[in-house]
């Protein structure tokens, strides 16, 4: 079974994230939502990006995380290299976010352009100091310029996780809506991203962005070394 489909319509991309209870990061997800977005591109379509029903993602697939160093070292550059490029993909992302979204679920939103929520009991944010993971240099660059400067330390280093309300104000969320809303909101949104001028927002997005990405480019080699060390 696909863990990623993909549906454009009037060049609008939903893509669903579909790989199991905790809709983790794993390399067959990495690689088809890879595809998924070569084909939106290629449509030169804004993309919704969202998750099964109650969760976004809950992060990097623990299984492979802990099956040895290189392992996790795999697995975490190919994520983060899906983290670059969703911060630099020349047209509108929307996350519309099903719910749970955690570590590397909650640093996706970060790079989406707009990112919606739902209502509920869900938990948003970024527990790897909870579970014994030292927050990697590509992750803290990302968290460093989207989450508000009162807010970090909260964040990451005391793994403060936020509900869908607080989770505006924390950085992750730029809306929230009921569940039934969620996916028509996020449609209306992108019909009237579908007006701006593409060739000027794909230029704007790379100027704000440029230096995120070049960090993440410098420190992904360094974190990697860090993993492979143990």
């Amino acid at each position: 079974m696909p863990t990623v489909n993909i549906d454009i319509d009037q060049q609008i991309a939903t893509i669903t994230l579909n790989n199991g209870k905790a809709n983790t990061f794993s390399h067959d997800l990495i690689d088809e939502l890879n595809g998924a977005l070569d084909q939106a591109a290629a449509e030169k379509a804004i993309v919704i990006l969202t998750g099964r029903p109650g969760m976004f993602s809950a992060g990097f697939d623990l299984k492979v995380m802990v099956a040895s160093p290189e392992s996790r070292a795999n697995l975490v550059d190919a994520g983060f290299a899906i983290a670059e490029r969703l911060l630099s993909f020349p047209f509108p992302i929307i996350i519309a976010c099903t719910g749970h979204a955690l570590a590397m679920g909650a640093v996706a939103l970060l790079t989406a352009d707009y990112r919606i929520g739902t209502e509920g009991p869900f938990k948003i944010g970024l527990n790897e100091v909870q579970i014994g993971m030292t927050m990697p240099r590509v992750a803290n660059t990302i968290i460093s310029n989207r989450i508000p400067p009162n807010y970090i330390n909260r964040c990451v280093a005391l793994a403060e996780i936020q509900s869908p309300q607080s989770a505006i104000n924390a950085g992750f969320l730029d809306k929230i809506v009921t569940e039934d809303a969620l996916l028509n909101t996020a449609k209306e949104l992108a019909a009237t991203y579908l007006k701006l001028n593409m060739t000027a927002f794909k230029e704007t997005k790379l100027a704000l962005n440029s230096s995120i990405i070049a960090q993440i480019k410098a420190d992904g080699p360094l974190d990697r070394a860090d993993m492979l060390a143990g």
